[in-house]
C-alpha cells in the first residue's frame, strides 16, 4: 500500500528576472554624492598659486576674493573685471561692510608691483583685511 497522491505538480522553478530594486537605489546613492562632491572640485579660475607651510584656510563670514591671473586679468569673486571696474566693485564692498575681508589670489608668475597695486585699490576702496591665498606645503624636515 502506498500512500501519496497520483498526480505530481512542478516543482518551484528558478526566477528568471533580475531585481533592479538594488540597483537603482545604489545608483541614486552614487548619483547624490556626485552632485554634492563636483561643484567642491572645480575651481573656476586656474591659477598657480605659490606654496607655503604656513597657508591655512580661514572661513571669514564675509570675504571677497580678488584673483589675478597669469596674463595680468582680475577677477572679482570669479567674474573678469577691468581696472576701473575692480575698484568701483571694491568701494561697494566697502560700503556694505568695510570689515569685508580680501581674499587676493596671485599668480606665482605675477609680479610684485601688480598685486600691490591690487592691495592699494583695496586699501583706498576702505578696505583694510587683506588675506592672502597660498597652497599648503608639507615640511620636510
Amino acid at each position: 500500500m502506498s500512500f501519496g497522491r497520483l498526480e505530481r505538480t512542478a516543482g518551484s522553478q528558478p526566477m528568471s528576472e533580475i531585481n533592479m530594486t538594488p540597483l537603482v537605489d545604489v545608483m541614486l546613492v552614487l548619483v547624490v554624492i556626485f552632485i554634492i562632491t563636483a561643484p567642491l572640485m572645480v575651481s573656476a579660475v586656474k591659477v598657480d598659486l605659490p606654496k607655503t607651510a604656513g597657508a591655512a584656510s580661514l572661513d571669514a563670514p564675509k570675504s571677497l576674493s580678488l584673483t589675478v591671473d597669469k596674463a595680468g586679468q582680475v577677477f572679482v569673486d570669479d567674474k573678469p573685471m577691468a581696472v576701473d571696474a575692480v575698484a568701483a566693485s571694491l568701494r561697494q564692498a566697502a560700503q556694505r561692510d568695510p570689515d569685508t575681508e580680501v581674499r587676493l589670489r596671485a599668480d606665482a608668475s605675477v609680479p610684485y608691483g601688480r598685486v600691490v597695486e591690487l592691495m592699494g585699490q583695496a586699501h583706498l576702496a576702505g578696505l583694510h583685511r587683506i588675506g592672502f591665498v597660498a597652497d599648503a606645503v608639507t615640511a620636510k624636515y
